[in-house]
């Protein structure tokens, strides 16, 4: 299982998450999209909606019908109810949830980076779990410390 934390210092995740939505759609995947706070989720529901036509990210939100038909879902829970093995936790929090879907991405900023400091630790401690870093350049994702 890999999880790739995201550490977000120039966009703010509604600008950043539709990229990696993009590219788990590409390889055929569905995504789970995980934050607490329904107003975040109202941001990153914009940014799907936000880009060109040719980028279209259609999607959905828990609750309100039709999610096992969704490509992308949006939710308060870890609740895969579109089938997702792509998880997105959208909003700093680690969940252990996550551990069961194939790929997590963990997003955060500098106002949840010592829960992500803690959860990197604990996960790379962790059998059958490869952590991996990605932090801001420009407009490039570079992995690495």
């Amino acid at each position: 299982m890999q999880v790739d934390f995201y550490q977000l210092s120039r966009d703010p995740v509604d600008q950043v998450l539709p990229a990696i939505a993009a590219r788990v759609l590409g390889l055929g995947e569905r995504l789970l999209v995980v934050a607490g706070d329904s107003q975040r989720l109202d941001r990153i529901s914009a940014g799907l909606w936000g880009g060109p036509p040719e980028s279209f990210l259609a999607h959905g939100r828990a609750g309100e019908g039709q999610e096992d038909i969704q490509p992308i879902l949006l939710s308060q829970a870890v609740a895969a109810d579109n089938g997702a093995r792509h998880v997105a936790l959208a909003d700093g929090l680690w969940r252990e949830e996550a551990l069961g879907f194939e790929r997590a991405f963990y997003f955060f900023d500098a106002d949840t980076i010592e829960g992500a400091r803690a959860s990197w630790r604990a996960l790379a401690k962790r059998e059958g779990v490869t952590p991996r870093f990605w932090r801001q350049e420009g407009r490039k994702w570079v992995q690495g410390p």
